[in-house]
């Protein structure tokens, strides 16, 4: 009898061990695929970014070195590999974004024009989406960092060496002002 309650006992152990692994498992897949959609959204707002690039510079010449750290911030993110690099690029893009977007309400003549009109939708739109992907996946990762920490999933965790994920934040106090426009140089 008392063989038949420890094969009891250990098979429930050994069936609660693979319940939490898969737990684990199923949550470090979903904040995979949560950055994957970050990335999506990412990718799609740079793919916009030459044709409003191209667009504006007609109009706005005086914005040079906006443009080119536009172009700068292209070829990093491009080369970027971590969610905390990929994070703090995109805090600057957004910035020079906002520029190009303040400056553009001083050309009526750009403001009316089709083309940028459509793409500063798309742009708008692309925002949107990305401001969603990146609550959902710090939710996401919010989850799998609690599942990590608390008992008796830790445990388990540690045994099979699964590591916290980075929340995607603003990287610097510079990311979390409002761009300022000044035309009185």
């Amino acid at each position: 009898m008392a063989v038949w309650i420890i094969l009891a006992v250990v098979v429930v152990i050994v069936l609660a061990i693979i319940g939490i692994y898969n737990s684990l498992v199923q949550s470090k897949i979903k904040v995979d695929n949560a950055w994957s959609q970050i990335d999506v959204q990412l990718q799609r707002r740079f793919d916009l970014i030459p044709n409003l690039v191209e667009t504006v510079k007609g109009y706005m010449t005086h914005e040079k070195e906006t443009f080119e750290k536009i172009a700068q911030l292209r070829t990093s993110w491009a080369n970027a590999s971590s969610v905390s690099e990929k994070a703090e690029l995109d805090g600057q893009l957004s910035g020079a974004l906002k520029t190009i977007m303040a400056v553009s309400e001083n050309y009526p003549e750009l403001k009316a024009n089709q083309n940028f009109s459509e793409l500063s939708e798309e742009l708008r739109n692309t925002e949107n989406k990305i401001s969603f992907s990146r609550q959902f996946y710090n939710d996401t990762v919010t989850i799998y960092n609690t599942k990590l920490q608390v008992f008796p999933s830790n445990i388990i965790a540690g045994m099979f060496n699964f590591k916290s994920r980075d929340l995607f934040k603003a990287e610097s106090d510079e990311a979390r002002k409002n761009v300022k426009v000044d035309f009185s140089e």
